[in-house]
């Protein structure tokens, strides 16, 4: 089964040949590789490059050690495209192999060689296109393009998104959303038969790939099990309000640990650079500024927030939540938790001012959405409480609810659009209808 992952893949081509090193970075198992060295291999086959043209190197095999040194990885690299005419796309896999090594032609101390100063000795070379991926934390970290000085092009690859999940379901489509819902969309869950075997993958995802990987890059080996703690305290806690202060307190509370908040907040930064989790501000719709705290994190895949909790909280409506939220990071989304704020009488008639949420703020370019997540509005109440911060925005963007059941989308009397969340996932176009 090949899954065409073509959002990513158009990205690439339309990077191609840019002048800048391609760094393909994400959660570690996402298929990150897959898309370079088969889907994108396959296109420059299809546009005449021959074989011998693109240069492969998984620097992870023991049969490649030599090229974990960064002068022999140039060397090799030079010598492949040197005196050759055409030109050439190499493709270096699991980067964060090669080592940093002492300088042999300088005697200072501490100056060292690593694998950015391979690439960008690379990228010199007029006749070499150049595409980069890894696997481990430091690769994954959002600081990587800092390190390439400006000459990284970046190309950030999520889950499966529940498109590409439905295309390639080879199940009854009317179980899809239940499988995507409880086991997100990591890639090779689809191979995956059963219960016990797609939990076993994500929960040993978590133990034996992303804890190990944020404690060996943080080098905070110590406290792993603080780790663990706030992990599930997130992943309870999904789509909901919190800071690193609630967070301590929680600790304090529960564990009777003490932990203060900027140790937290620093944990809670490991996980987002580390690409497990994803924060979204509040944003005051009417102020125009950006509220500090509180604020909601999100994981990059509902799975791996299920395996956490054992898929004990199988919470609908907050899961529903976090993949909208994921989906229009995907769709290249700036998205923000919505705040309106309005006065109103209590009473006794005294004046008091009163904050409303709009789940998500979705911006590109000039593209604006306020979005609401809500399972159901079949009750008319409930549909006027989950509008009711939307009513209460003045500007002209679109207003859109989500809900669970399958629906013909619809508006209601105060412009209001309301779409099911399959045709919300399945089809991007569908919200602007």
């Amino acid at each position: 089964m090949i899954i065409e992952r073509r959002h990513y893949l158009d990205k690439l081509i339309s990077k191609k040949d840019n002048g800048m090193v391609k760094v393909i970075t994400g959660i570690r198992r996402c298929g990150k590789s897959f898309l370079l060295f088969n889907l994108y291999h396959s296109y420059l086959n299809s546009i005449g490059i021959a074989d011998e043209n693109i240069i492969e190197l998984a620097l992870d095999e023991a049969a490649n050690a030599r090229y974990r040194n960064p002068l022999e990885l140039d060397a090799y690299i030079r010598t492949k495209v040197s005196d050759k005419s055409g030109r050439f796309y190499v493709f270096l896999d699991e980067i964060q192999f090669v080592k940093d090594i002492k300088n042999p032609y300088l005697d200072e101390r501490g100056a060292r060689i690593g694998f950015i100063d391979a690439i960008l000795g690379l990228m010199k070379l007029k006749n070499v296109d150049l595409y980069v991926t890894g696997s481990n934390s430091h690769m994954l970290s959002s600081d990587i393009l800092t390190e390439f000085r400006g000459r990284g092009d970046e190309i950030h690859v999520l889950p499966l998104s529940y498109k590409e999940f439905h295309d390639a379901f080879d199940g009854e489509k009317r179980y899809a959303w239940r499988e995507y819902l409880t086991y997100g969309g990591m890639p090779y869950v689809l191979y995956l038969k059963n219960h016990e075997d797609k939990s076993k993958y994500l929960k040993d995802l978590f133990e034996n790939v992303y804890i190990k990987d944020v404690l060996e890059r943080n080098r905070i080996l110590n406290d792993k099990s603080i780790l663990e703690d706030l992990l599930n305290i997130i992943s309870s806690s999904v789509g909901s309000l919190t800071n690193p202060t609630k967070l301590s307190n929680t600790f304090q509370s529960v564990k009777h640990v003490q932990i203060n908040a900027n140790t937290i907040n620093r944990y809670l930064d490991c996980f987002i650079d580390a690409f497990i989790l994803s924060k979204a501000c509040r944003y005051d719709i009417k102020g125009k500024k950006y509220i500090e705290t509180p604020l909601k994190y999100y994981f990059s895949d509902v799975g791996l927030r299920n395996a956490r909790l054992n898929f004990r909280q199988q919470e609908e409506n907050h899961i529903m939540e976090n993949i909208i939220y994921n989906e229009l990071i995907a769709r290249g989304f700036d998205v923000d938790v919505g705040v309106v704020e309005y006065n109103s009488k209590d009473g006794n008639g005294k004046k008091i001012r009163t904050q409303l949420e709009i789940d998500f703020v979705a911006n590109k370019g000039s593209k604006r959405y306020y979005i609401q997540s809500a399972l159901s509005v079949d009750d008319e109440r409930k549909r006027i409480q989950e509008t009711n911060s939307l009513n209460r925005v003045e500007d002209s963007f679109k207003k859109i609810v989500v809900v669970k059941d399958g629906i013909i989308p619809w508006y209601d009397e105060q412009g209001i659009f309301y779409i099911g969340i399959e045709e919300f996932l399945l089809d991007e176009k569908a919200i602007d209808s």
